[in-house]
């Protein structure tokens, strides 16, 4: 019966080959109360029921990778799918050892999110509850997600200095603060205000101011000015993190 796909070659017998399953995972990270939070599920059904780990799922016939890492990502965090498309997810790497998954040969296609802080998420799929942990307070992970975060935590913290991806953990409309946050918040170093406010503002791009009145973000200090992420896409010279001023 054709189903619509391709049909092989004459002369090729796809039988001739083992069949495995192609998974998406998603590690979705996100700026909460100025500490670095990423998004876990619960698992629901074995393996590793009661375990947190990484929302995903198997990638269904019809789709590509990176359509199921969009509609996986609207399921998980209760968006709708216009809205999770417009969010930051880029692929991070294929992870396809054997013997990562106990239930068969399964190739996991994984993918990294930043988005700005968002209502509490909702489960899906075979997960029985997702919830935003803060990064370094998680625990074990099932399957090998404890490797596939640590990646992608590695590739985040590395693309904040040379392109402009930290506006991404930003509401539409944010402060030079604001900003400066995300970069402390997911270094773990402070830095010094005003020359990061230089640096920024002498990056054509990086950041656009927005018209209208600033916004009070507390404290005695005069209202801060509000900007938005701009068209540019790399940072040059690249915005190099500190080192020795742990936070």
């Amino acid at each position: 019966m054709n189903t619509g796909g391709p049909r092989a070659p004459e002369g090729y017998d796809p039988a001739a080959f083992e069949p495995f399953a192609v998974t998406v995972d998603l590690a979705v990270f996100t700026v909460r109360e100025s500490r670095l939070h990423v998004l876990l599920v619960e698992r629901g059904q074995e393996p590793y029921l009661g375990a947190w780990a990484l929302p995903g799922g198997f990638v269904l016939p019809r789709e590509s990778a990176g359509q199921a890492a969009r509609r996986e990502l609207a399921e998980e965090t209760g968006l709708s799918r216009s809205t999770a498309t417009a969010l930051h997810l880029e692929q991070l790497r294929t992870y396809s050892d054997p013997d990562r998954d106990p239930r068969m040969r399964v190739v996991s296609v994984a993918y990294t999110a930043l988005v700005p802080d968002l209502p509490e998420p909702r489960g899906g799929g075979d997960a029985a509850h997702a919830r935003w942990i803060e990064y370094r307070d998680r625990g074990p992970l099932a399957f090998d997600h404890e490797h596939i975060l640590t990646d992608a935590y590695d590739r985040v913290g590395a693309k904040l200095e040379y392109t402009c991806v930290a506006t991404a953990f930003c509401p539409p409309e944010f402060t030079l603060g604001e900003l400066q946050q995300v970069y402390e918040t997911v270094w773990g170093v402070e830095i010094d205000r005003p020359n990061f406010r230089r640096k920024v503002l002498a990056t054509p791009g990086f950041v656009e101011a927005v018209d209208g009145p600033p916004r009070r973000t507390g404290g005695r200090g005069k209202p801060a000015a509000l900007y938005r992420a701009g068209a540019a896409t790399a940072l040059h010279p690249p915005l190099l993190r500190p080192e020795g001023r742990t936070s």
